[in-house]
């Protein structure tokens, strides 16, 4: 190519406006940086962002959150502090976050029992929580507990061998109750011989597997807050039903007689063969729309619905096909058999009641006579088995968020079911003893022999040379 005084322009106008165009677009990158933010957690369990259940429950908050840190004047705790309630923020942009001194605060800390450094106090509307450890599972549990419109009462029946809410038996629901009580609900018990009457301000009633025969009168106050629109939670077992038959006739459920078997629980190191899981929901039902995670039972039966008082129904558990209902001993070779009365699967295990109901407006805990009825979804939740919330069968597969969504569900909170956050799983780690003995051995002597190897070895190169 020729050069001249022409193409030399050429070459510095090309020049030129490249650079120009270079500079325009980083000027340009550089605007766009701080119109929109794009952030990516890489973590093994994405320990640097929220988890997606605090997401969802962060989007359900119309008001806007605080956070009050209550840290003396150090760097490294207010900047750690900062860096966590930048997730929440980042999700929620409303969130607000404030450091208070203890030390020049005095008056203000001791009114809110501020004991440690570091305590967070989370507020949204008029109520307030306070976290001394500080992590996601108890920040996103004190949220949703604020978050409650009210109180929520969840009375469990006691006085007849049922399972315990606060018991520590493998057969007790001690664990449940204290998942609930995290959650933010209220647990109370009681003995209908001792006190003949339910609270008005009762959420869900639990009766959960009793083992001796309610009387009489207690079935019938049941079955009267079943009438005026209260919402049941029945935890069924295989057996009889103690006197609960006519509460069983009331909401059109049938326990069948016999317990459930499922063969291909051997499949995945179970030889118990009552022990059954479910891994396919009903994804209309509200308790377990988007629940994707399997649940063990252990000793359950089969429920039969037939639809009566305005009652309608769904089925949102139910087990695998192989599955059959066992009539006979659960002893030796178990085999079905259809002309002993077995029943093949899939079988329901778990549904689901709603009707519309009209209840009386209640004031300040009180009913009012002067004000209309009010219309409700009245809800019920019939399963055939009480075991897989208890404290021996609570943390296996999705056993306890189901049940933290069938409370929710008939609390009214259908916008807290599946918010059910979990810690990161790589914050510990586990070693087996061939792993720790061979990271021993390679530091204290492999290691050390490797780099005196080197040294000879680079010393008589040198030596030669």
């Amino acid at each position: 190519m020729r050069v001249t005084r022409k193409s030399r322009l050429h070459i510095r106008i090309q020049n030129w406006s490249f650079v120009i165009l270079f500079l325009a677009v980083i000027v340009l990158l550089a605007w766009l940086s701080t119109q929109y933010v794009y952030r990516a957690d890489w973590t093994y369990g994405h320990r640097n962002s929220l988890s997606p259940a605090s997401v969802t429950l962060l989007k359900t908050l119309k008001e806007p959150l605080s956070f009050t840190a209550f840290t003396p004047e150090n760097p490294s705790l207010r900047d750690a502090i900062r860096r966590f309630v930048g997730k929440y923020q980042a999700v929620k942009p409303d969130t607000a976050l404030t450091f208070v001194d203890p030390d020049t605060h005095p008056q203000e800390t001791r009114r809110l029992g501020i004991t440690t450094d570091g305590e967070l106090v989370i507020g949204y509307q008029d109520r307030t929580e306070k976290i001394t450890q500080i992590n996601e599972v108890n920040v996103t549990n004190a949220i949703e507990r604020i978050a409650r419109a009210a109180d929520r009462y969840v009375v469990f029946l006691t006085g007849d061998g049922e399972r315990d809410p606060r018991g520590q038996h493998n057969f007790d629901l001690g664990d449940f109750g204290n998942q609930l009580t995290q959650k933010g609900f209220k647990i109370e018990t009681l003995n209908l011989a001792a006190t003949p009457a339910i609270p008005t301000n009762t959420s869900v009633l639990v009766i959960a597997g009793p083992q001796a025969n309610l009387l009489p009168g207690s079935v019938n106050i049941i079955r009267g807050y079943v009438k005026h629109g209260g919402n049941l939670l029945w935890l069924g077992d295989p057996g009889p039903l103690y006197g609960l038959e006519p509460l069983a006739r009331d909401l059109g459920v049938t326990f069948d007689k016999g317990t459930i078997v499922d063969p291909d629980s051997q499949l995945f190191g179970i030889t118990n063969p009552t022990i059954i899981l479910v891994a396919k929901y009903n994804p209309d039902d509200a308790i377990t729309r988007d629940f994707n995670t399997a649940t063990l039972f252990a000793g359950a039966t089969a429920i039969e619905t037939d639809a009566k008082n305005g009652w309608q129904v769904n089925t949102f558990l139910k087990t695998l096909p192989r599955s059959w209902l066992e009539t006979g001993k659960l002893q030796g070779d178990i085999k079905y058999d259809p002309a002993r009365g077995d029943k093949k699967g899939p079988l329901a295990i778990g549904v689901s009641l709603t009707r519309e109901v009209k209840v009386a407006a209640i004031n300040d805990g009180k009913q009012s006579a002067d004000t209309a009825p009010q219309s409700m979804e009245q809800r019920v939740v019939v399963t055939g088995d009480g075991d897989f919330l208890s404290n021996a069968y609570l943390n296996n597969g999705g056993n306890l968020n189901l049940g933290l969504n069938m409370l929710n569900w008939l609390t009214h909170d259908d916008r807290f079911i599946n918010i059910n956050p979990r810690p990161a799983p790589d914050l510990t780690l586990t070693l087996s003893k061939m792993a720790e003995s061979v990271i021993s051995l390679g530091f204290l002597f492999a290691l050390p022999l490797f780099l005196i190897a080197c040294g000879i070895l680079i010393w008589s190169r040198r030596r030669r040379a």
